[in-house]
């Protein structure tokens, strides 16, 4: 049974409250991370691809208001890495344009999402997917010059790497990093079915909220921590979500408990200006998060790095024992 609209937020209300994500069932203790030597971490969120769909009873256009929402309470600016296929409709331009009037900046993700370390999605492919999704974006004042790979990979050798990176360079655009990578997609993915079957009214929605917030700051202090021993200082950090229903429902509690862990957040412009974005890596080391191509590139951490770096396949027991 579909839930009506106003009911969906008298539910989310009375569910999740105001805020107040505490992890209820974690035992797990975060990684330890030296605040004191230059300041604190600090993070930023980007979103990825756009979907323009209803999604388990929440209408397309009041779900992607509420991620708005969440934004705007913080004061924070996003950068939203859009594919172009489903954004040329009605629907498609709304989003677009909903973004851009809330001052968040508009990025390329590809037009059909494809990923660069097959065979068949040559540099051809590659030069047609950003030109498509180019043309779209680039109509829209706050459009920018950043480009995302999807799933993160950036061609399964060193020749392709080096023809995605020349491309990339000669249409003026900059790799959109992640220094942040999570599985959020997966919970998303688990959420909405659950929802499907049991309804909402019926789904334990707090159970995947610390599931989420987990999950996600234990992905970011590990990077942190990986980060700060390559880099002896903390960066601005970057993270990868995605317009989808955990970031409408949870991404006000995930900000929360960044700030609650010691975090500072700042723009997503903002911090794509630290240093550490000009520290590319060497083309056998492309791919996965700035941070883990970086690590492997050192050779310090071959024993340790997990291939690939975030998937569903480390988060299924976990969530299959909590009955998620």
């Amino acid at each position: 049974m579909k839930i009506l609209p106003g009911i969906i937020f008298v539910l989310i209300l009375s569910v999740l409250g105001c805020k107040d994500g505490k992890n209820n069932y974690a035992e797990k203790e975060p990684l330890s991370i030296n605040k004191s030597e230059t300041g604190k971490p600090t993070v930023s969120f980007t979103f990825d691809d756009g979907s323009t769909q209803d999604i388990a009873g929440f209408p397309f256009k009041e779900w992607n208001q509420m991620i708005l929402t969440h934004l705007e309470e913080e004061d924070l600016k996003a950068i939203f890495f859009v594919t172009g296929q489903n954004k040329l409709d009605e629907n498609g331009q709304f989003l677009l344009e909903s973004w851009t009037k809330n001052g968040h900046k508009i990025a390329n993700h590809t037009f059909t999402h494809p990923n660069f370390n097959a065979e068949k999605n040559n540099a051809n492919v590659f030069e047609q997917e950003l030109k498509a999704t180019d043309t779209i974006i680039s109509k829209f004042k706050n459009s920018i010059k950043l480009f995302r790979f999807p799933y993160l990979k950036e061609g399964q050798n060193k020749t392709k790497v080096d023809s995605l990176r020349n491309i990339l360079a000669a249409y003026g655009y900059h790799n959109g990093y992640v220094t942040i990578d999570t599985s959020d997609w997966y919970i998303n993915q688990r959420l909405i079915n659950k929802i499907r079957k049991l309804g909402f009214e019926n789904t334990a929605i707090e159970k995947f909220r610390d599931f989420y917030l987990q999950h996600i700051l234990e992905r970011a202090n590990y990077y942190e921590k990986l980060s700060f021993e390559i880099n002896k200082n903390h960066i601005h950090h970057v993270i990868l979500l995605h317009h989808n229903l955990t970031s409408a429902l949870f991404l006000g509690n995930l900000i929360e408990r960044f700030k609650e862990e010691g975090w500072d957040v700042t723009d997503a412009d903002k911090a794509y200006k630290d240093d550490i974005f000009k520290d590319i890596p060497r083309t056998e080391f492309a791919g996965e998060s700035l941070i883990y191509s970086l690590a492997k590139q050192s050779g310090n951490y071959n024993n340790s790095l997990r291939y690939p770096a975030e998937d569903s396949r480390y988060e299924k027991d976990k969530m299959d024992k909590l009955g998620l």
